[in-house]
């Protein structure tokens, strides 16, 4: 009874002329052969999008298909349910019509749900048909009443009590601060900012590498709110004169979150930023980060070597780490002894030693580096090179046969090998260590519900070095609530990967110039970031100007 009914959807989808005969014929062959649903073969196959089929399923049984993705949830019809019930049957409320409550579902048959909603909510219901996926990140952006606070219940308080650990216990305000997290971490947010100004308390969260206003909340909450966030990363709570520095871990949402706390005394109070760290990030794999396929295995090349030392370059928030990390998952094998110095340890990682620095202490990173190498390592990683001692042992260390990992702070990858002179590094020991060098940038990627192509003009191509292609489709941003409306969702790398060849260890030994250094780089066949960053255009993944801001 199985084959006339996926036959049917295979008909209705020709009809539609969203597949071909051939396709349709591969599709089948493939769902005898797995036994899964035609629907999730031809998804999986890349025929169709889930979207379009849901579409056109709907329409077969007359429902209205909404693409949340660009529809505008009414935020009063999405909490008239909990997020329990949300969760529970995979719908959400979207908005009013003719006084009927519209809900998004999945799954439109499900009588028991819209018996449940029609009871709570008091309402007719009337469903309209979205994906699964889309529905749950609605769920997850639209109904926090679990962590739900009154803000006008704050807002009367005169004074917060005076002991602070009671004011940081207070419920309502746990619930806020917990707001705050979970809807940074919802929204793919790196940074917290939680900023005191003459009448209120700004909060920001940084997305895709932006500060972006959430939302600006009552002066009274301030104290309370810093003082909870104290208790959690085990900071003084009586100190507001000097800067601090903690760490808490929590579960969102069932993501491990380590959260970095750093608070600053202002002349409105105190500024307090959480750094997010989540740590799916620090399993990202290479080919994920952006790498096109020549600079990955130029990149490659050089970490799967037993020594020498590899230097990934950028500005603060270039995403060096997170490469350094993806690197070493790689690496990382049980018949390896791998030591990691860094200020501070952003992610944990299995099977790796990591080190802390502490200054205090007196463990810097030249302390730890010696230490290092009375431990029998194959591996090291070196958080950042800052002085010449720490750079001087990190060299050394990959001449005498251990693999190398460091960041450095220089704008383009040629620059890394000045860097070092200027470190007072002899050349010689530079042009013998030194394997590869990888500078890169985060931009911004295009979101792919708004993106929209356009012509830019040619004399602008030209002015900024574009290469003219006549096949090149340009995409712009545009905005919509899928990506709350800036046009950008996620970012890629944009890479330049120096291989340290022989012509290029004779420039160093005789100590050459930048210019020509990179010169003869780019040769033998290095890509700029600048073009690099052409190419991500050319492949539609981000925009002209994106790449422009993030490379000058």
């Amino acid at each position: 009874m199985q084959k006339p009914r996926q036959d049917r959807l295979g008909q209705i989808l020709l009809q539609h002329k969203i597949i071909t005969e051939e396709q349709l014929a591969e599709a089948l062959e493939k769902q005898q052969a797995t036994g899964k649903s035609l629907g999730r073969v031809l998804i999986e196959l890349n025929m169709v999008s889930e979207g379009a089929l849901t579409a056109i399923l709907a329409q077969q049984i007359g429902l209205k298909y909404v693409d949340l993705g660009n529809f505008q949830v009414d935020i009063s019809a999405a909490s008239l349910i909990d997020a329990d019930t949300a969760r529970k049957y995979t719908v959400l409320p979207i908005g009013f019509d003719d006084g009927k409550l519209m809900v998004a579902m999945a799954d439109p048959t499900n009588v028991f749900a819209l018996d449940d909603i029609r009871i709570m909510t008091g309402l007719e219901v009337e469903p309209v048909v979205s994906t699964k996926d889309d529905i749950t990140g609605a769920i997850n952006r639209y109904c926090r009443t679990e962590e739900h606070i009154d803000l006008g219940e704050l807002g009367d308080v005169e004074e917060l009590p005076e002991d602070e650990e009671a004011a940081a216990d207070d419920a309502p305000i746990v619930r806020y601060v917990n707001l705050l997290i979970t809807e940074a971490v919802e929204e793919r947010a790196s940074d917290i900012h939680i900023e005191p100004m003459e009448n209120d308390v700004r909060i920001r969260y940084r997305i895709d590498g932006v500060l972006h206003e959430i939302r600006r909340s009552p002066k009274k909450l301030h104290p309370g709110v810093v003082a909870r966030i104290k208790v959690m990363a085990d900071m003084n709570i009586a100190e507001k004169r000097l800067p601090q520095d903690g760490r808490a871990a929590l579960e969102i949402r069932g993501r491990q979150i380590d959260l970095r706390v750093a608070s600053l005394p202002t002349i409105h109070g105190e500024k307090v930023v959480l750094r997010i760290l989540d740590k799916s990030a620090s399993l990202m794999s290479l080919g994920e980060l952006g790498f096109t396929p020549d600079s990955l295995e130029a990149y490659r090349e050089s970490f799967i070597k037993p020594y020498g030392t590899i230097l990934v370059t950028g500005p603060t928030g270039s995403g060096k780490t997170t490469t350094l990390y993806a690197t070493l998952n790689v690496l990382n094998d049980i018949g390896k002894n791998i030591l990691t110095v860094e200020d501070p340890v952003e992610y944990r990682l299995p099977l790796i030693n990591q080190v802390q620095v502490h200054y205090k202490a007196g463990l810097t990173f030249a302390a730890a580096l010696r230490s290092f190498l009375r431990c029998d390592p194959d591996i090291i990683m070196v958080g950042e090179i800052r002085d010449p001692e720490s750079a001087q042992i990190a060299i050394e260390s990959a001449l005498t046969g251990h693999l190398v990992l460091s960041t450095l702070h220089t704008n383009d990858a040629p620059s890394a090998l000045t860097r070092l002179l200027e470190m007072g590094i002899e050349p010689f020991l530079i042009a013998s260590a030194v394997d590869c060098v990888s500078a890169q940038r985060l931009a911004r990627k295009l979101c792919e519900r708004c993106k929209q192509p356009y012509e830019p003009e040619r004399k602008y191509l030209e002015e900024i070095g574009f290469p003219l292609d006549e096949d090149t489709v340009f995409y712009r941003p545009v905005g919509c609530p899928a990506c709350n409306n800036t046009g950008f969702r996620g970012r890629i790398g944009i890479f330049e990967v120096l291989k340290v060849s022989e012509e290029i260890e004779r420039l160093v030994a005789r100590n050459a110039p930048h210019v020509e250094i990179a010169e003869q780089a780019r040769k033998e066949g290095m890509k700029t970031l600048r073009e690099d960053g052409f190419i991500k255009v050319r492949m539609g993944i981000t925009s002209l100007d994106e790449v422009l801001r993030v490379i000058m």
